[in-house]
């Protein structure tokens, strides 16, 4: 992978809108202050908000040089609001619709609409979004959407990024299975996983990771927090947290006072431990929100709460630990 990912990235769901309407004002200044930060890698996708994230993120950072952009494709925007966009996750979003072509053409046009929206004439990275069955419950229809992901999407991508109009593919899912046969099927250089490598889920130890390593394919943590539950939230996958996620949560939590660490500090390190991890890339929607974000990344973390963890049943023992 021709790129030198920062450690530290800004996920750009929240900032179009997700679970809970965002303005304007709140959500450009904390781009803002992301920037001002020294943030240099941003990821978005057309999805977020129908648009929004990436035309806020492109508001802001137009013309801004030396930074990372990854995006997606997978989803085409048509005009029009859905019946019920907050069923979708988005409760205020611009007035499209998502309409799902993973193929060729559909690739290729996604990625000009995307460089429109963020008023850029190119992106670093770019991530076939969504693929597999979380999103594709119905398995015909998720085999036809891999099908058209792995050959068309791909040959797209490919051919994108052997005439240098981007640097990196890969694909961006909250799943491992999927992302496991994706390795199949192509020269890839970096996937983002959201949520499935986190203080609360190591099950990607086992296949996903070890074979990303052998391909040389990096990884993008996304959704470190898991989606809130993290962060003293009562989400985990976008949904109510069932009650085992609360106590495993509740029991990482005593672990981290009984240091004097805050969960969401060790939720942000623990990743990048993994020789596979490039970044992690939490999301934040006002400048209030990424003040804090960045004092959980500088708190300073003993190595003996890795290892009380460890000791504790709450890390596995094949996981990496990050140095103190």
């Amino acid at each position: 992978m021709a790129l030198d990912l920062p450690q530290l990235g800004f996920g750009g769901a929240p900032i179009g809108g997700l679970l809970d309407a965002v303005d304007d004002a709140a959500a450009l200044a904390a781009i803002r202050a992301a920037l001002e930060s020294g943030i240099r890698y941003f990821d978005t996708a057309p999805y977020y908000g129908f648009g929004l994230s990436e035309r806020r993120l492109g508001d802001v950072v137009r013309g801004t040089d030396e930074i990372i952009i990854s995006t997606k494709v997978g989803r085409l925007l048509k005009p029009g609001l859905p019946d019920d966009p907050a069923a979708f996750g988005w409760p205020s979003p611009l007035p499209f619709h998502p309409h799902f072509d993973y193929g060729y053409d559909a690739v290729m046009r996604s990625f000009e609409d995307s460089l429109q929206r963020l008023g850029r004439d190119h992106v670093d990275m770019l991530f076939l979004h969504d693929i597999g069955p979380l999103t594709h419950p119905d398995p015909d229809e998720e085999a036809r959407h891999f099908n058209d992901a792995m050959s068309g999407g791909y040959k797209a991508l490919d051919e994108l990024r052997r005439a240098g109009d981007i640097k990196a593919i890969g694909i961006g899912v909250n799943e491992i299975d999927v992302s496991i046969r994706a390795l199949d099927h192509g020269d890839w250089d970096v996937f983002l996983l959201a949520g499935r490598y986190t203080l609360l889920e190591q099950e990607s130890l086992d296949e996903l990771l070890p074979k990303c390593a052998a391909q040389s394919v990096r990884i993008v943590i996304g959704g470190p927090f898991n989606s809130g539950i993290l962060v003293g939230g009562t989400t985990w996958n976008y949904e109510t947290a069932p009650a085992e996620i609360v106590d495993r949560a509740r029991r990482l939590n005593e672990v981290c006072a009984a240091h004097n660490v805050p969960l969401p500090a060790a939720a942000l390190k623990f990743p990048l431990a993994h020789a596979s991890v490039a970044s992690v890339i939490p999301g934040v929607r006002t400048p209030q929100e990424f003040s804090q974000m960045m004092a959980w990344w500088r708190t300073e973390i003993p190595a003996s709460l890795w290892s009380d963890l460890k000791s504790a049943g709450l890390i596995r023992e094949d996981a990496p630990l990050p140095a103190s």
